[in-house]
């Protein structure tokens, strides 16, 4: 019996705990979410990126060859022969003054001296201090005077070394100068390396009964600008010789404008940017001039073109006798049609210049310079033709 009462109460109790499981008060399961509730929630919108600009090309503007127009005032020449030596010395200074900018070495400034002075162990003042300041000062101008004397002692002694040019033949020629004008040409350049270049030159002339005035100017094109390379400016009178230049100036880019003097009092061509001194002979021209000289020759009659024609140059620093000759007559290309013209020719000249000068002259307009060639001796080739031709009054 008491086994029985046992299982019984065990059983009833095993029934107890079953039901009470199996119910859930309310309260709880209200408080527990269904399994099938769902809340949707929209999700956030992402912000479109902003649009990214393509790269941009880098523009790099390809490089400037050796040289923008600076208008030059032309300086008087010596007024007499009492003035040739202040003008010597002064041309001789500015010679010296050139050389000792182009020194290695600079010479020390009184400004220099003062901050060296200043980082010693002590600086002086009062009395003291001024007389080291002048000494300073006086340290410095006695090392630009030595300086200078030195590097004009070496252009006078590179002067005496290198013998002047032997003076061409007294070759008289009769001369017809070419009426003022203005002609435009195209230049077209390749460097040794194979690099080409273009650009623009002018040649722009104005003549009067008593006397001329030449400026040339040659550029390229660099993107979308014009880069000035050299300004050439010849001023002088007219003669039974043609041009008789008295003062050439040049200017190329990056560089200090230097000037030739054709000193006809006392018979000298000097140069500004060194201590050369030649004498003066009839016909001496200078770089602008020769080409439109060579036009009055020809036009005055062609046929003193036959043989060698020497003129006597002055350059920016030094002079040497040009020697032309006539190599045919050609048919060349421009951008004014197919021109007839006489080809003219300067080869190199050993121990005078290294490059081949070519002219063409066309006897249909004027005798002009319509193409100019110039063969440098690295192989760079510059070709200038012809545009346009625009005659002018002598006062425009």
């Amino acid at each position: 019996m008491l086994g029985l009462f046992t299982v019984v109460l065990h059983g009833l109790v095993f029934f107890w705990f079953v039901h009470l499981v199996g119910h859930v008060p309310d309260r709880i399961a209200r408080a527990m979410p269904s399994a099938l509730d769902a809340e949707l929630i929209n999700a956030p919108r992402s912000s479109p990126l902003p649009p990214v600009p393509p790269p941009q090309p880098v523009i790099v503007a390809p490089p400037v060859p050796d040289v923008v127009p600076v208008p030059v005032e032309a300086a008087a020449p010596p007024p007499g022969p009492d003035a040739g030596a202040p003008a010597a010395a002064a041309s001789d200074a500015a010679a010296a003054d050139a050389a000792a900018a182009d020194a290695a070495a600079p010479a020390l400034t009184p400004e220099s001296d003062g901050l060296a002075a200043a980082s010693g162990p002590k600086r002086q003042t009062g009395q003291d201090g001024a007389a080291a300041g002048a000494g300073t000062v006086q340290s410095s101008q006695d090392t630009k005077q030595a300086t200078a004397a030195q590097a004009q002692t070496r252009a006078q002694a590179d002067s005496a070394a290198k013998p002047p040019p032997a003076a061409p033949e007294a070759r008289h020629y009769k001369v017809d100068l070419p009426p003022s004008a203005d002609i435009t040409l195209d230049v077209a350049r390749t460097d040794a390396n194979g690099t080409k270049w273009s650009g623009d030159a002018l040649l722009s002339w104005r003549v009067t009964p008593s006397s001329y005035r030449v400026r040339v100017e040659a550029g390229i094109r660099v993107m979308f600008a014009h880069v000035n390379l050299l300004t050439l400016v010849s001023e002088g009178t007219v003669g039974d010789e043609g041009f008789v230049p008295t003062l050439m100036t040049e200017k190329r880019r990056g560089r200090a404008m230097t000037a030739t003097h054709f000193n006809r009092q006392d018979g000298t061509l000097t140069f500004s940017a060194s201590a050369a001194k030649y004498p003066l002979v009839p016909g001496t021209q200078d770089k602008a001039s020769v080409p439109l000289q060579l036009a009055a020759i020809a036009r005055g009659d062609s046929k003193q073109l036959s043989g060698n024609i020497d003129i006597l140059v002055g350059e920016d620093r030094d002079a040497s006798v040009f020697t032309f000759t006539v190599a045919g007559q050609e048919q060349i290309d421009t951008p004014l049609g197919r021109i007839a013209t006489w080809h003219l020719v300067r080869p190199p000249k050993p121990g005078s210049y290294n490059s081949r000068l070519e002219l063409w002259l066309a006897p249909a307009y004027g005798w002009y310079p319509v193409q100019i060639r110039n063969v440098e001796a690295s192989g760079a080739v510059t070709v200038q033709t012809v545009k346009t031709i625009e005659t002018k009054q002598a006062g425009s």
